[in-house]
């Protein structure tokens, strides 16, 4: 009878993986690079557990005796999005990439998603979300027409202000998005970005929502939630497994809000249990807009509540701190970056050593299968033997 808790750090990456080329994303270390910016970075307690003997980072010396098992991991699936990590974390691996859209969306999509919702849209081009409200804000605000983007990520998004279109339609207008866009055009996630304020001064809002593909193969999640193992998720987990397999979702709007709920569910939740997280803010506010300082006080600020995390295992519980894929702010990109992504493994019961270059994320979904005994095949490998007991 046991508890597992994950608990993503988005974006934050370890160094390029051997095909980062074919991405552009040669260079990129999204943890390495933004410690040397800074001059390092000041992170002692995931220094305990061993960030620092996963790969140098300026600041986060390596430690003789790790409180954690350490390594770091491979994506196996084509694509460095956020729904292909989290998917080959949960054991699913994608043999190619969902479609990307550098010139904009095609004609047949647009004209289809304008019948659905009964109004015409602006945009249609890949942009930075900031830029584009700036740009196209106003004109949004006069016609009342969405403004529909894209990204190197393959995203379909709709940016609404709060005060002409409410957050229920916009909602409603992703959901017909998300219907519409499959087959040939199933992009990765449909994203409702509402923004709020006047000319020169838009602002994002937090109550950004995501609609994901459901994942086309069953996933350690369904495993679990078939054999009565309780899966709870606390920030976009939910939507990025389009609630597939979650007994309970608690949305969240900040790295902060993320780690209360995860400590919420850690005090209240009754083994065995799976609780999985994601704390988005390393990716969504510092990574993608190359903010390198906000990136390190991020880390730190994550840092500072790892004993709160600690302090809340159970004798019998596991903690897995990862990443999805990296970000690098400190490169050109805004872009995701192809990364290797880092893995700490705590627990009383966890014997700490060197996990080594783990060929998949889906070694995570193996081991939780391995952890909970319940049936589930997938190209990874499990580490559960270094649990004892």
């Amino acid at each position: 009878m046991r508890r597992m808790i994950i608990v993503v750090l988005d974006s934050v990456g370890v160094g390029e993986l051997p095909d980062a080329a074919l991405y552009g994303d040669v260079g990129s270390n999204t943890l390495g690079n933004t410690a040397r910016a800074m001059g390092g970075l000041n992170l002692p307690n995931l220094g305990k557990l061993g960030l620092g003997n996963i790969i140098a980072v300026e600041g986060v010396p390596p430690t003789d005796n790790p409180a954690a098992a350490w390594g770091k991991m491979a994506e196996q699936s084509a694509g460095k999005d956020t729904t292909t990590g989290h998917w080959e974390i949960a054991g699913l691996i994608l043999d190619k990439p969902f479609p990307t859209y550098p010139n904009g969306f095609p004609l047949e999509v647009m004209d289809a998603f304008e019948q659905a919702i009964g109004r015409k849209t602006l945009g249609n081009y890949p942009a930075s979300g900031t830029e584009i409200i700036a740009e196209l804000g106003q004109q949004h605000m006069e016609t009342g027409f969405p403004i529909v983007y894209t990204s190197a990520d393959s995203v379909f998004q709709i940016a609404a202000h709060e005060e002409i279109v409410p957050l229920e339609l916009l909602y409603e207008w992703c959901r017909t998005a998300r219907a519409l866009l499959q087959g040939e055009h199933a992009v990765g996630r449909v994203i409702a970005r509402p923004f709020i304020g006047e000319p020169g001064s838009f602002v994002r809002t937090p109550n950004r929502k995501d609609f994901s593909l459901a994942p086309p193969a069953p996933t350690i999640l369904d495993v679990l939630a078939q054999n009565g193992i309780p899966v709870y998720s606390v920030g976009k987990i939910k939507d990025i497994f389009a609630g597939r397999g979650i007994t309970e979702g608690m949305p969240t709007k900040s790295n902060e809000a993320t780690v209360d709920g995860t400590i919420e569910f850690m005090r209240t939740k009754e083994v065995p249990c799976l609780i999985f997280a994601n704390c988005v803010d390393f990716d969504m506010i510092w990574g993608h807009r190359n903010n390198v300082q906000g990136y390190a006080e991020g880390l730190e600020a994550l840092d500072r509540r790892v004993p709160d995390l600690l302090a809340a295992l159970r004798p019998d519980d596991v903690l897995m701190i990862l990443a999805d894929h990296g970000c690098d702010p400190t490169t050109p990109s805004t872009d995701h970056s192809r990364e290797y992504v880092p893995l700490l493994v705590i627990g009383d019961k966890v014997q700490p050593q060197n996990l080594g270059i783990r060929e998949t994320y889906a070694d995570t979904a193996q081991t939780i299968a391995e952890f909970f005994n319940v049936p589930f095949s997938s190209a990874g490998r499990s580490f559960a033997h270094i649990i004892k007991g």
